[in-house]
């Protein structure tokens, strides 16, 4: 019999399905969860069609890089495999009591920052020196973070006081700590593989258990963060914030569909792009040179 018989859905979302064994009653009461990510792809909190192929495998494969890379750091995942026929897009996790925000670290001037930073010269209420153009790296990385929004709904910036009054303020001042230290590492590791790790975000919880802040979700994917050639950036041309995530996508919905209604299907060979980037990404940063 089938190891994902032992397993119930419980929740999906625009990417990630959720299960709890079938002997629980509820998130609330399992022991363990099992996180499947799909290959759906989403942008502008819309889910999007066609699938990207082989997409929910890479994701989950760098996520294990990271943890394992990174394994100082209190991440939920268990050292147990998940069911055979899901193992390549699969993780089994502990259940953490999710913080109700997004972490993101910005080290660079782009996405939404750039835009916010275009019309008010700061980034979710931090002043920035004036004269910087789109991509420039940021005099330090910026803490900035964010709501989650439903589905169908933007996520939200929000400033450091909001993030005090959501969560309490010593909380927040450990998910910024925790949330900085990450980025920081992580934007040095990526460097030495030849990337710029622009941005990202990340989710915490609390561990039931131990109680500790425990690092949730994805970890430093392609979906989670923007990530750019090095060399290119370094050249400067035309093409030097071309990023090895779905901005490509973005650019296409941005050029096609007025955000009314439903989004319109993606042409295959944007999704072949698409992919081929993420693979891209994956092999740079897993490879061992």
């Amino acid at each position: 019999m089938s190891k994902l018989a032992d397993w119930k859905p419980v929740y999906s979302g625009k990417v990630r399905t959720l299960y709890i064994p079938k002997t629980a009653s509820s998130i609330d009461s399992a022991e363990k969860l099992l996180v499947v990510a799909s290959d759906r792809i989403s942008a502008f909190d819309h889910i999007l069609t066609p699938e990207v192929p082989g997409k929910g495998a890479l994701l989950t494969q760098l996520s294990h890089w990271w943890c394992d890379t990174l394994s100082d750091i209190p991440n939920h995942r268990r050292h147990e495999e998940p069911p055979a026929e899901l193992s390549h897009q699969a993780m089994v996790v502990e259940p953490l009591d999710m913080f109700p925000v997004e972490c993101v670290v910005r080290g660079y001037l782009a996405g939404s920052g750039w835009k916010e930073y275009q019309r008010t010269s700061q980034v979710c209420g931090i002043d920035l020196p004036a004269g910087l153009k789109e991509g420039d790296e940021l005099p330090e990385p910026l803490f900035t973070p964010a709501t989650k929004a439903a589905l169908g709904d933007h996520d939200e910036n929000i400033n450091f006081e909001t993030l005090c009054e959501l969560v309490g303020e010593n909380d927040a001042t450990q998910l910024r700590r925790l949330s900085l230290n990450i980025y920081t590492r992580a934007r040095d590791i990526a460097a030495g593989k030849g990337l710029i790790l622009a941005d990202t975000k990340f989710e915490f919880g609390r561990h039931r258990v131990t109680h500790a802040i425990t690092l949730g979700d994805e970890v430093l994917t392609s979906d989670s963060s923007r990530y750019w050639d090095a060399g290119l950036y370094a050249a400067g041309g035309i093409d030097r914030l071309d990023s090895f995530d779905k901005q490509l996508v973005r650019n296409w919905l941005s050029a096609h569909w007025d955000g009314q209604g439903a989004p319109p299907s993606l042409p295959d060979e944007l999704v072949a792009h698409t992919l081929s980037r993420y693979q891209e990404l994956s092999g740079k940063l897993t490879s061992k040179h």
